[in-house]
């Protein structure tokens, strides 16, 4: 009896020729970028080191474009960007020790944040494996257990025969929901030794879905076709499912109001009347999700910026829908469903009933207009004025990357994004330096639209240096430097917890002079004039700055 795989696997004469006869002059980095590109990559990103050269000596050999970052952790916010943008695995090329573990903050915030990057690091010679004290350049005792708290998988490929599989399950499992960031490591003699092995054709790693139990999305489209009060929660997993016209649909057909966390920004259309926007750190807003009889949220762990600091205390049913399962009742007791958000949405939207409601649209106007009244009270219009002059430059579909900035929380909570996956922070692991990097990245997976990047100046003098590489290749993104002299938030934290800031006060270079010493043309701005020559920049080709001198304050918290 003959099985259809068994056909499927039987290879062709041709290939069979192929195989027997590989070409000469490769080695087992051959290896590493054939199977990436077996399985569908095309573009990585790194930074060579003394045990990685074989990998990085195969690229030549390769038709995998390469973006090479002057820091191993702005490469590893580089992927995580284009992983973002893309939806696709972002493969990532580090050597050995200190090159492997400055990428772990970045490889922090795509865990956090959900992004596909797959980090290919080498490791010493096999003879130094396995934690004795051999004296190796850049070796450590058990380089995979400074991985293995941050990424989703670890792998290691201590043969050449290994490399395509450990890289194809990691593959796997970077793309499998909830997407995220898995370690490869591959010794240094493994990499440089010639190979007769043969050249790594196309490869299957299709990631699993993770579809709803029936049973479940039963209940809860019961428990919503009876609410009187129903509300949605929006996250990130809406985004990265592409479920957006998923969630629209289902809240037009409940008449539920829907509120967007930071990582669901442009989840739900801005200004449709079902929309609470993103103002998740307001009491007003914190206060009708409490008073919603039954709340779904999607795609969210509800963690410390979507509850409001935990503040949020939810008085009806909750209906939890998360491709995380460790995030599944995590904060609050709910309806757990372990699923991805576009097959869970769909699901509800074929069995949940249409609900007729004349007043959600009313109340959302009312919470809205409490909120805007609110921060209206506080003065703060050189900062709403900063961000609609941002909003007005930006074209509507193109990228913009955050920085841990005051501009940036304040975006979080009130820019509207337009379209989904257009506008990414560094909300997940919270560290600094993102912005710039990680809008490098989205420049090179779509070179054809422009990206922005905001950063302060605090935040800026992390990636400076990657001003070299938006030159060398000319990618499209406008970086706009908020420069406050030091760090700005962590100023207003330190005066309104202490009464006196310490350590926050920053000497900093003259950031045009500093762009153009690159080759990176760059102009000094006045909020009044910042939405033209933002806009200007952002339709010239290659880099540019934008510099604005301003001190930005923060709108008073709810949760305290």
């Amino acid at each position: 009896m003959t099985h259809d795989h068994d056909l499927v696997l039987r290879p062709t004469e041709a290939q069979t020729a192929a195989a027997l006869n590989p070409p000469a002059g490769r080695n087992g980095g051959d290896l590493v970028v054939e199977t990436l590109a077996g399985l569908g990559a095309t573009t990585v990103f790194g930074l060579p080191g003394q045990h990685a050269l074989g990998m990085f000596d195969a690229l030549r050999r390769s038709s995998l474009s390469y973006v090479g970052l002057r820091v191993e952790n702005n490469a590893g916010f580089a992927a995580d960007a284009y992983g973002r943008i893309t939806g696709e695995v972002a493969p990532l090329l580090l050597s050995t020790g200190p090159g492997a573990l400055m990428s772990l903050a970045a490889l922090q915030e795509s865990a956090a944040a959900s992004a596909p990057v797959l980090a290919i690091g080498s490791q010493v010679p096999t003879a130094g494996l396995g934690g004795g004290r051999h004296g190796y350049l850049h070796e450590l005792r058990d380089q995979q257990a400074s991985f293995r708290d941050v990424v989703k998988s670890v792998h290691t490929a201590r043969t050449q025969s290994q490399i395509p599989s450990a890289i194809a399950a990691a593959w796997e499992s970077a793309l499998t929901a909830p997407h995220g960031p898995v370690w490869v490591e591959i010794p240094q003699d493994v990499l440089l030794a010639p190979t007769t092995l043969p050249v790594v054709t196309a490869m299957d790693a299709t990631p699993h879905e993770v579809v709803p139990r029936p049973e479940l999305t039963a209940v809860a489209a019961h428990l919503l076709s009876g609410a009187a009060r129903p509300a949605i929660i929006a996250g990130g997993g809406v985004v990265r499912s592409d479920a957006s016209g998923k969630l629209l649909a289902l809240a037009e057909k409940l008449n539920a109001p829907v509120v967007t966390t930071f990582g669901g920004k442009g989840a739900f259309p801005w200004e449709h009347p079902l929309s609470l926007q993103s103002w998740l750190e307001d009491r007003h807003t914190t206060d009708f999700l409490q008073s919603a009889d039954v709340l779904l949220v999607v795609g969210s762990g509800l963690g410390e910026l979507s509850s409001n600091y935990h503040t949020f205390a939810p008085r009806g049913r909750v209906i939890q829908i998360e491709a995380d399962a460790g995030k599944l009742e995590s904060n609050h007791p709910a309806l757990g469903i372990h699923a991805d958000a576009r097959l869970a949405l769909s699901a509800l939207l074929e069995t949940v009933d249409e609900r007729e409601d004349d007043t959600a649209a009313a109340s959302v106007r009312t919470v809205l207009d409490r909120v805007r009244a609110r921060i209206a009270a506080q003065e703060l219009t050189l900062e709403q004025q900063v961000l609609a002059s941002v909003r007005e430059a930006l074209p509507d579909d193109a990228p913009s990357f955050w920085d841990m900035t005051i501009l940036a929380y304040w975006a979080w909570s009130a820019f509207d994004a337009r379209h989904p996956n257009t506008m990414h922070s560094a909300q997940g692991a919270g560290g600094l330096g993102y912005g710039f990097p990680a809008a490098l990245g989205a420049a090179a997976a779509d070179p054809t639209r422009p990206v922005l990047a905001v950063s302060g100046d605090g935040g800026a003098m992390y990636s400076i240096a990657e001003l070299a590489t938006a030159r060398q290749y000319d990618l499209p993104v406008t970086w706009l430097i908020v420069d406050d002299g030091g760090y700005g938030i962590l100023r207003e934290y330190m005066q309104d917890t202490f009464g006196e800031a310490t350590a926050t006060e920053l000497s900093r270079p003259d950031f045009v002079a500093l762009a153009e010493s690159f080759g990176v043309p760059a102009v000094r701005t006045t909020p009044q004039s910042l939405a033209e020559d933002l806009a200007k920049s952002l339709t010239e080709p290659g880099p540019s700055v934008v510099v604005l001198p301003a001190v930005l304050r923060m709108f008073a918290p709810t949760h305290l």
